[in-house]
């Protein structure tokens, strides 16, 4: 993994209110599915390791996808692009849509700024990069098709993709754990944009009382429910309360693959949350949770990073040394855009908008992503189609 700051300059922290707007209603999208109860969307519910959890609806929610088969979903027609699938994904995907369905002018510098990335265009954000692969601009200014991006769950994004009711399915865990029972994986192209190193946080109350790290080794026995109290690790005689994502997750299934060795490891959580936002509300809102959390949210008011050592390096949020961005930091997970039996042309325009210096500067960094290395990037646009 790479985090590619030699890249990213000072027009990052310019353009990043800019770049934000995108995906400044996450936390409101995600309050928005339907059937969840008043304790920030979960339900009660029991763990296959005979523990409670509160788990919000993995599927059928509000804002989950919609199926699309009428003929303007073809690889040049100017029917949608619709995406979904993970939380932790849907603030890059969900960015980059916005400035896509914007297509502001190649006047506006601030917001299509195509000149600072070696860019010689007099076309729209959209018309450029649609143009690429042979879609023709509109007379009205809008954009040769609407991306449109949707919020549930990894598992729900590749099954989606799979069943030809997405054309893009974001998922933050491999595709291989999200839907372990089958028997090939061929058929599901992985385009890699960005990198996620997964913070463990808690109740900014615990970092007050100065917890600061925890080992590898009880990292596992607070996720198997052999710790219960913080003095146990050097905090206040106050009970654990930890928490996690649901099952069907990315950000769940990367967490216990990376931690367990085995994506479908049970776990003993005393609540599950369907989104990052609302785990993150909840480890915030409460004053004595820990949890794993997608990078993006780190911000979150009420709660705070705190290290992990393991192996022997200690790894710490914004270290320069050994931070999350550190190649051998285990909760790494690389963030797909998983297309099925090929990728076509509109698939591939929006996701190579997504790979390039500018997409990445505007749509992963600028949400607390690490961004792909030169290298990466490389082998990542050569899964797309050819440009015409």
């Amino acid at each position: 993994m790479a985090h590619d700051s030699d890249g990213l300059s000072d027009r990052v922290s310019r353009r990043k209110f800019i770049a934000t707007t995108g995906a400044t209603g996450v936390a409101a999208v995600a309050g928005c599915s339907s059937g969840s109860s008043s304790d920030g969307g979960a339900s009660t519910d029991s763990g296959s390791d005979g523990s409670a959890s509160t788990d919000a609806p993995a599927t059928d929610t509000e804002m989950e996808e919609t199926a699309s088969t009428d003929e303007g979903s073809s690889s040049m027609g100017s029917g949608p692009l619709e995406a979904g699938g993970s939380s932790t994904v849907y603030p890059v995907a969900n960015t980059a849509a916005s400035y896509w369905n914007a297509n502001r002018p190649a006047s506006d510098t601030e917001y299509w700024p195509h000149g600072e990335y070696d860019i010689d265009t007099e076309n729209n954000l959209a018309d450029y990069w649609a143009g690429l692969y042979g879609f023709e601009s509109r007379e009205n200014g809008d954009a040769p098709f609407t991306a449109s991006v949707a919020l549930s769950h990894s598992g729900t994004g590749v099954e989606k993709v799979m069943n030809g009711q997405l054309d893009i399915g974001n998922s933050s865990g491999n595709v291989e754990d999200e839907l372990p029972d089958r028997d090939s994986y061929d058929d599901f192209i992985d385009h890699v944009v960005a990198v996620d190193g997964q913070p463990l946080v808690v109740s900014q109350e615990i970092a007050d009382a100065g917890v600061e790290k925890i080992t590898g080794q009880q990292l596992k026995d607070l996720y198997k429910g052999r710790l219960t109290n913080w003095s146990e690790l050097g905090g206040p005689d106050k009970e654990i309360q930890v928490l996690g994502r649901v099952k069907g997750s990315g950000t769940r299934t990367s967490f216990v693959s990376n931690v367990f060795g085995n994506p479908e490891e049970d776990t003993s959580v005393a609540n599950r949350y369907g989104q990052n936002q609302r785990l993150a509300q909840a480890i915030a809102q409460a004053d004595n949770a820990i949890s794993y959390l997608a990078l993006a949210f780190i911000n979150t008011d009420g709660l705070a990073p705190i290290a992990l050592e393991w192996e022997g390096t200690t790894y710490k949020y914004e270290d320069p040394q050994n931070g999350l961005d550190s190649k051998k930091y285990p909760l790494s997970r690389d963030l797909h855009m998983y297309t099925w039996q090929g990728t076509s042309n509109k698939e591939g325009a929006f996701i190579n908008m997504i790979l390039s210096e500018f997409g990445q500067e505007t749509f992963v960094a600028p949400n607390n992503y690490f961004t792909l290395g030169e290298r990466r990037l490389e082998e990542e646009r050569n899964k797309l189609p050819d440009q015409v």
